[in-house]
């Protein structure tokens, strides 16, 4: 695994040190552990610059906590996901990282994942083992990330020490042999000053496609020292290992048909001489709180992310067999070439900071909530020269062997392609201006400065064997927001918001692949309402609209560029809560409705953009069956509209329909409590197209057929 440099293994070490010496040294007062009494899934940190009441907050988030997770069966992002309508699969292909989209834009991978509020790559799988929640924010973060992809982050919240021991263990096996097992401690020492909490997980990946096998393991440590009453000081570390053959996607047939027949067992990337993607990723954490009085407290956090990955495919794309071929496309029998991808020793390793002071005051009968902080970012990108060498063909109904690429090409020398500091200050107040109306308003200032290698052979020499693209850019991100409460459980809102994120990085096979453009602006208005229908109800519904630069390939050029604007015009509904005493529910639906324009391209403008169906929603339901103490059954539905494949709109991919079932029994075995769990996923067995992606050329990836799973969870 990478290893962390001196200075953070030495912290860490010390920083443990201190907590078990305090633990057995002389006691401090008794410490308070209180909780506010808004349930966890009521609030989230995104949204604002702490955990805050979702009701308050005037944008659309959704929390998915760890119960729920468990209630589903979730281990991964990809079956999370699934509960919310506004995210969608964007190319997140079986055995590679998990990738998203919020509001039908793709997020980046650089900057739109979140740990604790600090970014870590989302080049691989997120552990969830660890977390207690998953938050989306919905929409522009530029106030609150800074640099970011339109469609909004997605943070995920580190488990912290239990004021009570907690000792759990969980196994679980899937139908096609998947075998997962997973271990939770935590406690406090009989002071409480000091606590822990320790997750570790194993699981053998036997995919729905045949052959996409691998293996996956992961520890983590989180630490809380409660160094006086006032002062809290956390620490967490992880470590993740998964290895796993990846399966590609579909192209269209002849470059204009959807494939018809295939199976969603069938691996395109099948060869004696695959590989598995290897990826290593690990995480230090570092938090401080000290409450300077009652009104005012400040925060330090910061994370440090080791990100190291082997990835390999045969690869399809295109086709030679047939005329001309096509390029993208398979051909009409199904053939397709294969390509022996290589690419090896890519590491990413990023460091983010932030340091903030929270507080309240009074202006004359204005009530203020003040928040300013500084924040730091920087990151360095490296890889070697890949390897895309063709190495014969196949086909998507009968694999055909080939041998790989000739010449045993390898990887060439890695080195930094991609190195970034973003450097941020920010402010945000919340003005009370009357028991009805709140004004929220914030700036966030960011410089960021980029170098980009150019593989330029020509412009080569000696002294100067590279070259870098250098930017120094910087931007305003104002935000503003004015809420009406008719009431203590209503909120009406409207808010104009400003964001950035990273120009997208040219796809192979164009004339500047690799190269990234310029950062874009984006703007979000939003108009929401919240509420609590009752005391077990909630509900909130959001229009809005957001535009950002349209970035494609210029088929005439070859090139990736920006031209024109994406408009995306839509609406949100959620609801939740507990029907009855038995019942619990819950349903998300997103009506979207997307256009291409100005780009200059008449095939394009006035269209559809690829991926994103008009409407999704998803629902579930939860039911404690009386007659059966312990016995709770439950069942989700998604529905996802069709698709444009292609920027031109010539290839439209069907929508379809999902439904799960699933049960829970809880009892006691030996004196333990066990929960004992059963799920279908997919019950009628539907064939349909789970994510469509311009990437690479364009792919379609199908989804899972009918699975079953079966747990156990222990609670000693």
């Amino acid at each position: 695994m990478p290893q962390p440099p001196l200075k953070y293994s030495v912290l860490a070490f010390a920083v443990m040190q201190a907590c078990c010496a305090a633990a057995s040294a002389q006691s401090m007062p008794e410490v308070i552990i209180s909780a506010s009494k808004t349930p966890a899934g009521d609030q989230a940190g995104i949204g604002s610059f702490a955990d805050a009441p979702l009701l308050h907050t005037p944008a659309s988030i959704r929390t998915i906590e760890r119960a729920q997770m468990a209630q589903f069966g979730i281990h991964n992002s990809t079956e999370a996901m699934k509960l919310d309508a506004s995210v969608s699969d964007a190319y997140n292909a079986v055995g590679y990282a998990e990738n998203f989209s919020i509001r039908g834009f793709a997020l980046d991978n650089t900057s739109s994942y979140r740990k604790d509020g600090i970014a870590i790559p989302g080049d691989t799988q997120i552990p969830l083992e660890n977390k207690e929640r998953n938050e989306v924010l919905k929409g522009l973060a530029g106030l609150q990330a800074g640099v970011a992809a339109p469609g909004g982050i997605l943070n995920y919240v580190t488990k912290r020490p239990t004021a009570t021991d907690l000792r759990s263990v969980i196994v679980e096996v899937r139908e096609r042999g998947t075998l997962y097992g997973a271990l939770d401690v935590g406690g406090r020492f009989e002071d409480h000053r000091f606590g822990y909490r320790i997750n570790a997980a194993g699981e053998r990946l036997r995919s729905y496609v045949k052959g996409a096998n691998g293996e996956r393991q992961f520890i983590s440590g989180a630490f809380d020292w409660q160094i006086t009453p006032d002062a809290l000081l956390q620490l967490d570390m992880d470590y993740q290992h998964k290895a796993q053959l990846t399966a590609p996607g579909y192209q269209l047939i002849e470059g204009v048909r959807l494939p018809s027949g295939v199976s969603q067992t069938m691996l395109l990337n099948d060869q004696p001489w695959s590989k598995p993607v290897d990826t290593k990723s690990t995480n230090v954490g570092l938090r401080f709180e000290y409450r300077i009085n009652d009104d005012w407290h400040s925060t330090v956090s910061m994370n440090r992310h080791w990100f190291k990955r082997d990835d390999y495919a045969a690869f399809p794309y295109g086709c030679s067999n047939q005329g001309a071929g096509f390029y993208p496309g398979y051909c009409a029998n199904g053939d397709y070439d294969v390509y022996d991808y290589q690419s090896a020793g890519e590491k990413k390793s990023p460091f983010g900071a932030q340091a903030m002071v929270q507080g309240k005051f009074a202006t004359g009968a204005i009530a203020h909530q003040l928040t300013v902080g500084a924040s730091l970012f920087t990151r360095s990108d490296k890889s070697g020269d890949y390897v895309y060498d063709p190495a014969g063909s196949s086909n998507i109904y009968h694999n055909v062997i080939v041998p790989p690429a000739p010449g045993n090409p390898a990887t060439g020398p890695v080195f930094e392609r991609r190195s970034e500091n973003e450097r941020a200050l920010f402010a945000q107040d919340i003005a009370t201006l009357s028991p009805q109306w709140t004004l929220h308003t914030g700036l966030r200032y960011v410089q960021v400065k980029r170098d980009d290698y150019l593989p330029d052979d020509n412009a080569r020499t000696a002294n100067a064997p590279r070259f870098y693209a250098h930017s120094d850019d910087d931007f305003m991100l104002p935000n503003v927001a004015l809420v009406f409460s008719p009431s203590k459980d209503w909120n009406l809102y409207a808010a104009l918001t400003h964001g950035l994120e990273h120009g997208g990085i040219a796809p192979i096979q164009t004339t500047n692949q690799n190269t990234a453009l310029a950062p874009s602006r984006s703007k979000q208005i939003e108009l929401g309402i919240k509420g609590a229908i009752s005391n077990d109800m909630t509900m909130s519904a959001a229009l809005f609209q957001i535009r950002k630069g349209h970035e494609f390939t210029d088929a005439s050029i070859n090139t990736y560029v920006r031209g024109g604007e994406s408009t995306h015009r839509g609406i949100e509904l959620s609801m939740q809560g507990r029907i009855n005493a038995e019942m619990n529910y819950g349903v998300s639906m997103l009506a979207l409705r997307t256009e291409q324009q100005g780009s200059g391209q008449p095939d394009f403008d006035g269209k559809r953009v690829t991926d994103v169906p008009n409407f999704k929603s998803s629902a579930w339901l939860d039911y404690s069956v009386p007659a059966v103490a312990g016995l709770k059954v439950n069942a989700a539905w998604q529905y996802s509209g069709k698709k444009a494949f292609d920027l031109a709109n010539t290839t439209m991919v069907p929508g379809y329909h999902l439904l799960d079932l699933g049960a829970a029994y809880q009892t006691r075995v030996a004196g333990a409590a066990t929960t004992l769990r059963f799920g279908v996923n997919n019950v009628f067995d539907k064939f349909y197209w789970r994510d469509v992606t311009p990437a690479l050329g364009g792919y379609l990836l199908t989804g899972a057929p009918r699975s079953l799973r079966a747990s156990a969870q222990v609670d000693f």
